[in-house]
């Protein structure tokens, strides 16, 4: 496996939406336990995790070419309307 550094440098969304919640919960709670503890790397960890959360975007997976997003398919955005089906 190698890393691409221009791959990661192209800022495409990469955490998918369940991954980006999942980060941003652990980064808050590291980041609280951080102020509390005073340990500068639960506070880095924690900001890292948080930020990629919001963002959408993490270096590393770009590196890695991996992405966690899913894609939405034009069929499962509207519904079909069955109402002309009565009579």
């Amino acid at each position: 496996m190698s890393f691409d550094f221009k791959r990661m440098l192209k800022f495409e969304h990469n955490v998918g939406e369940q991954e980006k919640k999942y980060r941003l919960y652990a980064g808050a709670i590291l980041l609280i336990i951080a102020v509390f503890t005073a340990q500068i790397a639960l506070l880095l960890v924690g900001l890292v995790l948080a930020a990629t959360g919001y963002s959408g975007w993490c270096p590393a997976y770009s590196g890695m070419n991996k992405n966690t997003c899913t894609a939405v398919s034009e069929t499962s955005e509207t519904p079909a309307d069955d109402s002309s089906t009565h009579s």
